[in-house]
């Protein structure tokens, strides 16, 4: 084990984490999102627009990051275990770890995935507020013959009377992009060892 390089890993996890949870906080004490309130149902939750790019979006998630595999109930309680599982498996991984990119995209899903849980069990659901689902430069296009009937993998908000807005359909937080970037570079990252390995025979 490489002593350097884990407490490196750990403190980059441990950003993460923090930056997720302030920006979390941020959002929450913000009157505009009425994000406490909306966690009923039944109440709108809030959104500020910033461009047609991007916007702030309060979104409670129940499932998995960017909103997919909704869950309440028991299976809230069966998502904060897998998540707790999946982080001690991955700390596990990265204290063995004998390369900085490895270190350094488990650290990545770690923190992400702490940050999220953090949420679940405090309100049952995850702050998700970043909302890039345009339509990106006022683009809209009408979805192809094809996938007609696959509206429903679409939030309604990123439908427009029949029509897709160019973006991107999820809204997220700090967390799901650290888990999402921290597994690209790690299939990167085992990919190319693997190349590596089977060259150097």
């Amino acid at each position: 084990m490489n002593v350097s390089r884990v407490v490196w890993a750990i403190a980059v996890a441990g950003v993460i984490f923090f930056l997720d949870q302030l920006t979390k906080h941020l959002v929450l004490r913000e009157d505009v999102f009425n994000a406490l309130a909306c966690l009923d149902r039944t109440q709108p939750c809030g959104k500020i627009e910033i461009s047609s790019v991007m916007d702030f979006s309060m979104v409670w998630n129940r499932g998995f990051s960017f909103g997919m595999a909704q869950s309440e109930g028991w299976a809230r309680w069966a998502l904060v275990a897998v998540q707790f599982g999946v982080s001690a498996l991955f700390l596990g991984w990265l204290l063995q770890a004998k390369h900085r990119v490895t270190a350094l995209s488990l650290a990545m899903v770690i923190g992400g995935a702490l940050g999220n849980v953090i949420d679940r069990i405090r309100f049952g659901a995850v702050v998700d507020f970043f909302d890039f689902s345009g339509p990106w430069f006022g683009i809209e296009f009408t979805l192809p013959g094809f996938m007609a009937g696959l509206e429903s993998i679409f939030t309604p908000e990123h439908l427009l009377d029949g029509r897709l807005g160019l973006g991107f359909p999820y809204v997220f937080n700090i967390a799901d992009a650290g888990i999402t970037v921290g597994a690209i570079l790690l299939l990167i990252d085992q990919f190319l060892l693997k190349r590596h390995d089977v060259d150097a025979r």
